[in-house]
């Protein structure tokens, strides 16, 4: 992964992949906790990604970003920041079954707006069927789904399955379904981001 961060960007995507390796040797001890984990990774991203839109990263109206991608251009918008928190915490031994990327119509505005955008977001659930806790870019700090009453899902996925909100059984094959998402899985592997359940 530097090789080709060396070969297709700036030093200054070596230096970032080289911080985000040595944050994954300092979390791959035992002594850190699952929290602990999910604070410095999200802390980590939220530090080193600046939001801007698709359009003005990479010149396409929608694109999903490999966290190499997003290091290097050190900008990528909230589907950039939720896969590379999701990536970096599985590459953490934290189980599929704990994470899923969720999408939702985020609220724009005071409580009682009712202007929405579309946004992604990381959600733990430190049990099945438990309230996830949100790692977000918006919003710095983690907190449990229940305290973000701007955030109202509309589905989540992870590499095993689709869940439409609200419902306890998976829907359908992400990959089938989701072509962003098996892509960008494609290109992470491409790039050496081997996920614990894949292939080498």
């Amino acid at each position: 992964m530097q090789q080709i961060a060396a070969q297709r960007y700036a030093p200054s995507a070596v230096k970032a992949v080289l911080a985000w390796r040595q944050l994954l040797a300092d979390l791959q001890q035992q002594e850190h906790s699952v929290d602990d984990k999910l604070a410095r990774v999200n802390a980590f991203f939220n530090a080193r990604i600046r939001f801007d839109d698709d359009i003005a990263v990479w010149r396409v109206a929608d694109y999903w970003a490999t966290p190499l991608e997003a290091l290097a251009r050190a900008a990528g918008d909230c589907e950039d920041f939720a896969i590379a928190k999701y990536m970096t915490l599985r590459l953490l031994g934290i189980d599929d079954s704990r994470l899923r990327l969720i999408y939702v119509r985020a609220r724009i505005g005071s409580p009682g707006s009712q202007v929405s955008q579309a946004h992604m977001v990381l959600g733990y659930y430190p049990e099945p069927g438990a309230e996830p806790l949100i790692l977000d870019n918006l919003i710095r700090d983690i907190r449990p789904a229940a305290r973000r009453p701007d955030l109202f899902p509309v589905f989540s996925f992870n590499a095993d399955g689709l869940w439409v909100a609200g419902a306890r059984q998976s829907s359908a094959d992400p990959g089938a379904r989701l072509s962003r998402w098996r892509d960008v899985l494609d290109r992470a592997r491409a790039e050496g981001l081997v996920l614990p359940d894949q292939q080498p």
